[in-house]
C-alpha cells in the first residue's frame, strides 16, 4: 500500500527539482526527505527520481505516479472539505497570498465583506508578488492565492489548483508632465523606445510583461531604474528619471500627491493586460471556508471591473 504522505513528499521534489528545497518547503529536513522517497521507491517497486546536474528528476515511472499523486491529493483535499461541511465548519482561519495591488484593492475589502456575512471566518495575509503565490499554495504555506499569469505559471489544467478567473486590467503608460507626450490622448509604445524606463525587478511579472510589451512594439526598453513598489515607480517618474508601464489599480489607488508630476496615458494599439485570478489545491475549493473566500473575491473583483 502507498503511503499518501509520501506522495505529497514526491510532488514537493518534482515541483522544486532539488531534495532539499522541497525539505524546505516541507519543513522536513533533507535526510527525511530522501527516507521518505526511499520508503516509497520501496513500496512501489520502481526508481522514481535521478539526478540531473544539481537537482533530481522524475524517471517515467516517477512521472506516472506524479500524475496519480496530484489525483490522491485533489481527493483527500474533498475529503476534507466534505468532512468540514458536515460539522458546518463555518468558523476558521485561512492563509491568503497576494500581491500589493491585489491587498489593496481586492483583498481589503474582501475582508469588510466577509466581517459581515462571515464574521466567523478570519484571513491572514501574507503579502506576496504574482509569481510567489501560486507555490506557496501547492507547499500547503497558503490556502489561496490571488495570482497573476506569468510565463512559465501552471496552467488552468493543471491537476494541483483550481482557477478562479477573477478580472483583466490594462496597463498605463506613466510619464513626466513635460514629456513631449504627455499631451496626448494615447501614447504608443514605439514612441517611447529612446526613453529611459522605470520597471519592477526581473521574476516579477510585471517586469515581463513591460519587456514583452516593448519588444511586441519593436524595441527592447532601456531598464534604468528598478522597483516592486508602483508607488515608487510614480515618484521616479513624476521625477523625470524615466517612463513606465503600470497597471491601471495601483494608479487608482494612489492620491494626488503620489502622481505629483505624472502624465497618466492610455496604451495605444495593442495594450498590455494584466489577468488575476484566484487559486486554490484542487478539491478545497468545496471547502466551507473556502466557498466564501472565493465567492467575496468574485464580488469585489467584478466590482472593480465594473468601475
Amino acid at each position: 500500500m502507498i503511503d499518501p504522505r509520501r506522495l505529497r513528499v514526491l510532488r514537493a521534489v518534482a515541483d522544486h527539482r532539488t531534495v532539499t528545497a522541497a525539505a524546505a518547503a516541507l519543513y522536513l529536513t533533507p535526510s527525511a526527505v530522501s527516507q521518505q522517497l526511499a520508503a516509497l521507491e520501496q513500496e512501489t517497486g520502481h526508481v522514481l527520481l535521478t539526478r540531473s546536474g544539481r537537482g533530481v528528476r522524475l524517471t517515467p515511472a516517477g512521472e506516472i505516479l506524479l500524475g496519480h499523486a496530484h489525483r490522491v491529493v485533489a481527493q483527500l483535499e474533498r475529503a476534507e472539505a466534505e468532512l468540514a461541511a458536515y460539522a458546518d465548519g463555518t468558523a476558521g482561519e485561512l492563509t491568503v497570498a497576494a500581491f500589493a495591488t491585489g491587498i489593496a484593492e481586492v483583498l481589503a475589502p474582501v475582508i469588510t465583506l466577509l466581517a459581515g456575512r462571515h464574521p466567523g471566518i478570519r484571513l491572514r495575509v501574507r503579502d506576496a508578488e504574482g509569481d510567489e503565490s501560486l507555490p506557496l499554495v501547492m507547499d500547503g504555506v497558503a490556502d489561496v492565492a490571488l495570482a497573476v499569469e506569468y510565463r512559465g505559471a501552471p496552467r488552468e489544467d493543471d491537476l494541483r489548483l483550481v482557477r478562479v478567473p477573477l478580472y483583466a486590467e490594462p496597463f498605463d503608460a506613466v510619464l513626466h508632465t513635460s514629456h513631449p507626450l504627455a499631451g496626448e490622448p494615447h501614447v504608443r509604445l514605439d514612441e517611447l523606445a529612446d526613453s529611459d524606463w522605470i520597471a519592477p525587478y526581473p521574476g516579477n511579472p510585471c517586469h515581463d510583461m513591460t519587456v514583452l510589451a516593448c519588444e511586441l512594439a519593436g524595441f527592447q526598453p532601456r531598464l534604468a531604474h528598478s522597483s516592486d513598489d508602483f508607488r515608487a515607480v510614480a515618484a521616479l517618474a513624476g521625477a523625470g528619471a524615466g517612463v513606465a508601464l503600470v497597471p491601471r489599480s495601483a494608479l487608482s489607488g494612489m492620491n494626488v500627491e503620489a502622481l505629483k508630476n505624472v502624465a497618466v496615458r492610455p496604451v495605444e494599439g495593442v495594450t498590455p493586460t494584466r489577468r488575476v485570478f484566484a487559486a486554490v489545491r484542487r478539491g478545497a475549493e468545496r471547502h466551507p471556508l473556502v466557498r466564501p473566500v472565493l465567492e467575496a473575491l468574485g464580488e469585489v473583483a467584478g466590482s472593480l471591473s465594473a468601475a
